[in-house]
C-alpha cells in the first residue's frame, strides 16, 4: 500500500549517531572467518539517507484504510509474521480465554491476512486455528508463539491456555500449519498438552542444542493458589513431537519457601513473559523468564550440555536500588512499629492515611526488606543489539507505582558487558534518557509491552515501551541520537496510541520503512481511554529518501528451517548491525516478522554475514544492495532478490 506522504523535516543520514562518542570499550565479538561471497546484484536504489529529526511526522494512524475497525480486533496481545509464505506480514490477535462463538459474535482471536498491501481480510474461522479438538465450543488460546517445528517450510503455533484453576476442559496445544493459512491440532498425545495446572504466561521457540530441530520454551506464572509454578523447556524432534527435558538441561528451581533461595534466583518464577537469545554470542541461546509481582527474573545461561543460574550475578534478577524507606506502605509500617528492625529515622508516609496496619497493605516488614522482593513487575524483556557492539543488550519493561518508591525497578536497558558469563549494566533512564514526566503525587507506569526498532533506517535502533490500564499512560516512542541515547518522539509526530497494551513491528505495505500495530486497553478506563480494546495500524512516513534492506532467511542441512536463533551481522558504511530470528517472547506471546529488516543509513552497499543455527555455527557472507528483499538460503552463497507481492522462492 504506497500512499503520499506528508512533507518532512528530515536530517542527512550519519554514519555514527549525531553527537559522536563511541560506547564503552568491551571485548569485541569474534571475527567469523567464512568465504567470500558469490553474488549477482541489481543496481542499489540509494539515497542520501535520512534521520529523523523534531518536527517530522514518522507515523499516521492508517486504521482504517486498514480494515481494522471493521473487523473490530480488540485483543491486546500479537504476531506479525508471514503465516502463507506470499510475502506479506500478516497479524494474528488476541485477548484473554473466552471461546470464540463466531455465530454469537463473541470473540477472542483474529487471524488477520494481509491482503498485498490493501488491508486486513479476517480468516480465522476458516483456519482452524480455533477449532475444538474433540466437538464443543472453540478453544481459546491467547499465549501464542510460531515457528517451524517440522521443518516443512510452513509456520506452525505453540497456543497456550492459562488454566490455573483446571476449569476448562481445552488444553494448550501445538497446532500444525498449512502454509496457506490454516491450521490443524498436533498429536493428541503431546507432552505440550498439559491436562491440569498449566498456566503459561509467556513462550519462545528456540534451538537450545542447535541439532536443527526447534524447541520450546514455556515460562509458568501461579496456581489457583497462587504458588509459583516451574518453568518449562520442551525439545522438539523435528515431526512436531516434544519431550519435557526441565530436570535434564538444570533449570530445575525451587518451591517458595527459603528467603535465601528466593533472593538467588532460585525459585520458582511468578512468570508473565519469555524469551530466548544468544546473549554472549557463543551461538547458543540463553532463556530469560520476567516475573510479576516484584519476583527475581530468572536468566539460564546455556553451556552447550545444559544451562546455568546467572539470575543475579548477570544483573537481570533485579536491579542494585534496595531502600525501600520511602516506600509510602513501609513507611507506615515503621511509624506504626518504630522499634522494628531498621525502621529508626524511616520517615513517616507522604501521602496517604496511617492508622492501622492495614494501611501498610503493601508491606510485610518480615520479608519485603530483602532483595527478592526490591525487583519489579516485569512484563516483556526485548533482546536486541542497541549500540551496534555486536551483543545483544535487553529492553525491560516495568509497571511501577508511585508509592513504591525508588527501589523499584523501571523498565530500563540492560547494557551487555561482553562477559562470556552474561553480565549486564544498568545505566540508568536519566541516562539514557527513557524518562517521562508524571503530574501530581499518585502516578502509575503500566509499562508491559514494548519492542526495539529502527524506525528511521538511520541504522540505530529505537526503542518502543508500551505503557497500559492505568489513568494518563500511553505509548512512548524514543529516537536514539547517539549510542545509548535517546530523546522521546513526540506522540502527535510518532506513535500517538494511549494505553498502548500490545506491540508489534514490520512493513506491512512493503515500502521499506518498519509500521507499529498497537493494541489498546480500557481497563481501568477513565476519560483518557478509547472505547475497546482496540488495535490501531500505524504506517511509517520516512522510507522515502533512506536506505535499507529486507533478509528473508532460509535455514537448512542442519538448522531448523525458520532460521530461528540465526545471528544476522550486516557491514554497511561505518557501521555494524546484528540481528537475531526471534522465535517470539514477551507477555502471552509477541512476535515480529521474521524477515529482518536493517536501516542503512547513508550507505548502499553492504556484507550481510550468517551464522546460522546449526551445530557447527556455519558462517556465511552475502553481498547485499540497498532498496531490495532478499531471500538468502543457507548453503547457496547468494542473496537473491525477493519481488514485492512474491513469497519465498526456496524449494
Amino acid at each position: 500500500m504506497f500512499r503520499a506522504r506528508a512533507a518532512l523535516l528530515l536530517l542527512p543520514a550519519l554514519s555514527a549517531c549525531e553527537g559522536g562518542g563511541e560506547a564503552a570499550a568491551k571485548p569485541s565479538p569474534s571475527e567469523d572467518s567464512a568465504a567470500e561471497p558469490v553474488s549477482t546484484l541489481p543496481p542499489a536504489i540509494c539515497s542520501a539517507g535520512q534521520r529523523w529529526a523534531p518536527g517530522a511526522q514518522a507515523f499516521v494512524d492508517e486504521s482504517v484504510s486498514w480494515g481494522l475497525p471493521e473487523l473490530m480486533p480488540v485483543g491486546v496481545r500479537m504476531l506479525a509474521v508471514d503465516f502463507d509464505n506470499d510475502g506479506w506480514t500478516d497479524l494474528l490477535v488476541r485477548s484473554g480465554t473466552t471461546p470464540d462463538d463466531f455465530a454469537a459474535g463473541t470473540r477472542s482471536t483474529w487471524l488477520l491476512k494481509n491482503n498485498g498491501g490493501e488491508g486486513f481480510i479476517d480468516v480465522t474461522e476458516a483456519s482452524g486455528l480455533v477449532a475444538p479438538r474433540d466437538g464443543g465450543p472453540n478453544r481459546a488460546a491467547p499465549v501464542m508463539v510460531a515457528g517451524d517445528v517440522n521443518n516443512d517450510g510452513k509456520l506452525d503455533l505453540y497456543a497456550g491456555l492459562p488454566d490455573a484453576a483446571g476449569a476448562i476442559e481445552a488444553t494448550s496445544e501445538l497446532l500444525l500449519g498449512d502454509g496457506a493459512m490454516g491450521f490443524a491440532l498436533g498429536a493428541e498425545d503431546s507432552a505440550l498438552r498439559v491436562n491440569r495446572g498449566d498456566v503459561p504466561y509467556g513462550a519462545a521457540f528456540t534451538d537450545v542444542d542447535r541439532d536443527g530441530q526447534l524447541d520450546l520454551f514455556v515460562g509458568q506464572n501461579t496456581s489457583s493458589v497462587g504458588a509459583a509454578l516451574q518453568d518449562r523447556l520442551y525439545q522438539g524432534d523435528g515431526a512436531g513431537g516434544f519431550t519435557d527435558v526441565t530436570a535434564d538441561q538444570g533449570l530445575t528451581t525451587q518451591p517458595w519457601s527459603s528467603i535465601t533461595v528466593l533472593n538467588a534466583g532460585g525459585a520458582h518464577s511468578v512468570a508473565w513473559s519469555a524469551a530466548a537469545c544468544d546473549l554472549n554470542d557463543d551461538g547458543l541461546p540463553e532463556l530469560l523468564v520476567g516475573s510479576y509481582g516484584r519476583a527475581p527474573n530468572h536468566l539460564w545461561r546455556n553451556t552447550g550440555t545444559g544451562f546455568v543460574n546467572e539470575s543475579v550475578a548477570s544483573g537481570y534478577a533485579y536491579d542494585d536500588r534496595e531502600d525501600w524507606s520511602d516506600n509510602e506502605s513501609a513507611r507506615c509500617w515503621c511509624t506504626l512499629h518504630p522499634e522494628d528492625d531498621d525502621c529508626a529515622g524511616v520517615p513517616e508516609p507522604r501521602a496517604i492515611a496511617c492508622s492501622t496496619d492495614a494501611d501498610a497493605f503493601r508491606w510485610r516488614h518480615s520479608s519485603d526488606r530483602e532483595a527478592y522482593r526490591l525487583g519489579g513487575n516485569s512484563g516483556a524483556t526485548t533482546c536486541a543489539d542497541v549500540n551496534n557492539d555486536g551483543y545483544v543488550d535487553l529492553l525491560t519493561s516495568e509497571i511501577v507505582h508511585w508509592d513504591v518508591g525508588s527501589s523499584a525497578d523501571p523498565s530500563e536497558l540492560l547494557v551487555n558487558q561482553g562477559d562470556p558469563a552474561v553480565r549486564f549494566a544498568r545505566p540508568g533512564n536519566e541516562v539514557t534518557g527513557l524518562t517521562r514526566s508524571h503530574s501530581g503525587v499518585s502516578w502509575d507506569d503500566g509499562d508491559i509491552t514494548g519492542g526495539v526498532f529502527d524506525f528511521d533506517n538511520d541504522g540505530w535502533p529505537d526503542v518502543f515501551i508500551g505503557s497500559t490500564d492505568y489513568p494518563g499512560t500511553r505509548g512512548l516512542l524514543y529516537h536514539q541520537t547517539a549510542p545509548l541515547t535517546f530523546e522521546a518522539v513526540p506522540p502527535e509526530q510518532g506513535l500517538d496510541n494511549p494505553r498502548s497494551h500490545g506491540s508489534v513491528f514490520a512493513d506491512f505495505d512493503r515500502d521499506g520503512d518498519l509500521d507499529a500495530v498497537l493494541g489498546h486497553s480500557s481497563a481501568r478506563c477513565n476519560s483518557d481511554c478509547r472505547s475497546t480494546f482496540e488495535v490501531h495500524l500505524f504506517e511509517n512516513q520516512l522510507s522515502e529518501g533512506s536506505n535499507w534492506v529486507q533478509l528473508k532467511l532460509v535455514g537448512q542441512g542442519g538448522s531448523n528451517r525458520a532460521a530461528i536463533g540465526a545471528r544476522v551481522r550486516l557491514r554497511a558504511g561505518e557501521l555494524t548491525q546484528t540481528h537475531a530470528v526471534s522465535g517470539g517472547g514477551g507477555q502471552w506471546g509477541s512476535q515480529d516478522d521474521l524477515v529482518q529488516h536493517f536501516g542503512m543509513g547513508a550507505a548502499c552497499e553492504g556484507q550481510v554475514e550468517v551464522r546460522w543455527p546449526d551445530s557447527a555455527g556455519t558462517i556465511e557472507v552475502f553481498d547485499i544492495v540497498s532498496g531490495y528483499r532478499f531471500e538468502l538460503v543457507q548453503g547457496s552463497g547468494r542473496a537473491v532478490v525477493v519481488p514485492v507481492g512474491s513469497g519465498s522462492g526456496a524449494e
